[in-house]
């Protein structure tokens, strides 16, 4: 039985775990735990999955509760994938702020999976890594 949960103290060595066990960790600064630390601190909606205790799913989102909710995270051990998990971690997100339009970038291995579950993609999306490279 998996548990869904928010939470608000979801500890560095946890969120690090799942983000290296579910591939994630590829594109996270997995070696930095300040800077995940920060990424838990700033992250104002985190709902886990629990198996037995152990941190199998996590969805990390920054939201304002009313407009829009960025799903920053969706990391799910690989042990666990195609069970469901990272559907229901979604699900709640969305629950947790009804009103608010859920956004996110998907991971390349993943790109594929959300039109399955009802997700619509939009050609919109730009992004900045370095403001240089403004013009």
């Amino acid at each position: 039985m998996i548990k869904y949960q928010i939470e608000t103290d979801l500890s560095v060595e946890e969120f690090t775990e799942v983000l290296i066990n579910s591939t994630l960790g590829e594109r996270r600064p997995v070696s930095e735990p300040d800077r995940i630390a920060k990424m838990l601190e700033h992250g104002n909606l985190i709902i886990t999955a629990r198996h037995t205790g152990k941190l199998v799913g996590v969805a990390r989102s920054l939201t304002d509760f009313l407009y829009c909710t960025y799903l920053s995270d969706l990391a799910i051990d690989e042990k666990y994938q195609k069970q469901g998990i990272g559907k229901e971690l979604i699900r709640q997100t969305k629950l947790a702020s009804p009103k608010a339009k859920l956004i996110l970038l998907s991971a390349p291995k993943a790109i594929n999976y959300y039109p399955k579950i009802g997700m619509k993609q939009w050609e919109q999306c730009y992004v900045l890594d370095n403001v240089d490279d403004l013009k």
